[in-house]
């Protein structure tokens, strides 16, 4: 499964940090494309995702295991979606570790996603996307507005986790 791994120190505990990671309404403060976060019950939400055209799209997701503070891992519930055609799976981890000196917390956000797809002629067009998505974030890259690409590529996940830890700073 591909995954994406990028890590950032930030001047703050991982009991505050743990504050806005743990709670699924922050999420629209930091994660990217999230215009707001529903229904939340237990350990189930509905994120609302702003796509690129100013569409919305909703993603439903469930905590798969958490350490408060220390870690939280949360998956996209794919069955009976739209993203069920391009994925297989799509998980995310956000790890919260104190640094050595005890100055900040070393912030790791892991992306791991699977993209659907049998036959290799029903690949291509998810290999195409991806290299449209690449094209693409180098403009996103500059201009730290938005992320481009389908979800699941590997392009996409390198920059959505790269703009979940700035926006976390």
């Amino acid at each position: 499964m591909p995954t994406t791994r990028r890590a950032r120190t930030l001047a703050a505990s991982p009991e505050a940090l743990w504050e806005t990671v743990g709670d699924p309404h922050h999420l629209p403060r930091w994660w990217p494309r999230a215009a707001r976060v529903e229904d939340v019950s237990g350990d189930r939400w509905t994120m609302v995702l702003a796509t690129a055209k100013g569409r919305n799209v909703r993603a439903d997701y469930r905590i798969v295991a958490s350490e408060a503070p220390r870690r939280r891992r949360f998956a996209q519930e794919l069955e009976g979606s739209p993203f069920e055609r391009l994925l297989r799976s799509s998980e995310v981890e956000i790890a919260l570790a104190e640094t050595e000196q005890g100055s900040g917390t070393e912030v790791t956000i892991d992306g791991s996603t699977r993209n659907a797809g049998g036959s290799r002629r029903s690949r291509r067009p998810t290999w195409d996307s991806a290299s449209r998505a690449w094209r693409r974030s180098r403009h996103t890259q500059r201009s730290r507005s938005r992320v481009g690409g389908l979800p699941g590529t590997r392009t996409q996940n390198f920059h959505a986790v790269n703009m979940a830890l700035y926006r976390l700073s």
